[in-house]
């Protein structure tokens, strides 16, 4: 079944404004809104980049193809695609999956789970809640004495209360953090965003990651459009892809309206905007 409608269907978001800060998958999330009649308004806040010096990477792939590790914990699934780049430019990506396929791996979320079946992985623990207390939570039923933990760590967050807990139970974790963000969007485009949702003429901004969160609120006091940024997320309906983006919407201070209720995926997340905004009047 195609995941956009037929031209007979009736579109659901026929004149919404919906703002896409997404970069990765920007254009297949903005088709599936358009499909529905939306206006997607583009506007990509992070951009994913290689670090400029993979060193850390590479000795951390040497103590995981040596054998260093009984667990894996892997918190994206960007996080095992770049490490995986790592070991691929480096020769060594056959080792690399046959060092993680002998260990147990611990995933949050459906991402990492995806990049696990791209290798052709499975994970041995699944967290619920895909958040990090969802990770802790999971492996508090675990015995965890004396285990060596590979830790995917992701840019601007150590996650010391996962790594904390580690220690607490008795294993070592090793964290590696193989990727890093750089902004996508000038100052001055975001600001626009941010003018447009305080001045009411955007419907719902859709955020798919919590570092799309963190960047507007950093090119908000930036610009001196910190009460701005304020009026916005009160007059504009918030969608989330999953608990960890409405745990960073909460933090900004945003009410979430609409996330999916299970299946952490963009096109849950489409389906979910499509009930809360069917009906809404098009604007003139």
């Amino acid at each position: 079944m195609s995941e956009f409608p037929s031209p007979s269907q009736p579109q659901a978001l026929a004149g919404c404004r919906i703002l896409v800060p997404e970069t990765r998958e920007l254009d297949l999330l903005c088709r599936m809104l358009e499909a529905e009649g939306a206006e997607a308004i583009r506007c990509p806040l992070v951009a994913i980049l290689d670090l400029d010096d993979p060193a850390p990477v590479a000795a951390w792939l040497d103590r995981l193809i040596g054998g260093r590790f009984d667990d894996l914990v892997l918190l994206t699934g960007e996080g095992l695609r770049r490490i995986l780049g790592v070991a691929r430019r480096a020769g060594r990506e056959k080792e690399t999956i046959a060092a993680i396929a002998r260990l147990r791996s611990v995933t949050r979320g459906p991402k990492p789970v995806r990049a696990l079946r791209e290798i052709g992985l499975t994970p041995g623990l699944t967290a619920e809640p895909p958040t990090t207390e969802g990770v802790i939570r999971t492996l508090s039923g675990e015995s965890l004495q004396g285990h060596r933990i590979g830790v995917q760590l992701y840019p601007d967050n150590p996650n010391l209360p996962l790594l904390d807990f580690l220690h607490g139970a008795g294993a070592e974790p090793d964290p590696v953090t193989p990727y890093r963000y750089a902004t996508r969007s000038e100052d001055e485009a975001v600001g626009n965003a941010i003018r447009a949702m305080a001045e009411g003429t955007i419907d719902l901004i859709a955020f798919t990651s919590s570092p799309q969160v963190k960047r507007l609120a950093e090119a908000a006091q930036t610009l001196g459009l910190e009460a701005e940024l304020r009026t916005g997320l009160a007059r504009t309906r918030v969608a989330a892809v999953g608990p960890v983006v409405a745990a960073a919407v909460a933090a900004l201070g945003g009410t979430v309206a609409v996330a999916p209720a299970e299946s952490f995926h963009m096109k849950p997340m489409v389906r979910a905007i499509q009930e809360l905004l069917a009906g809404t009047p098009a604007r003139p």
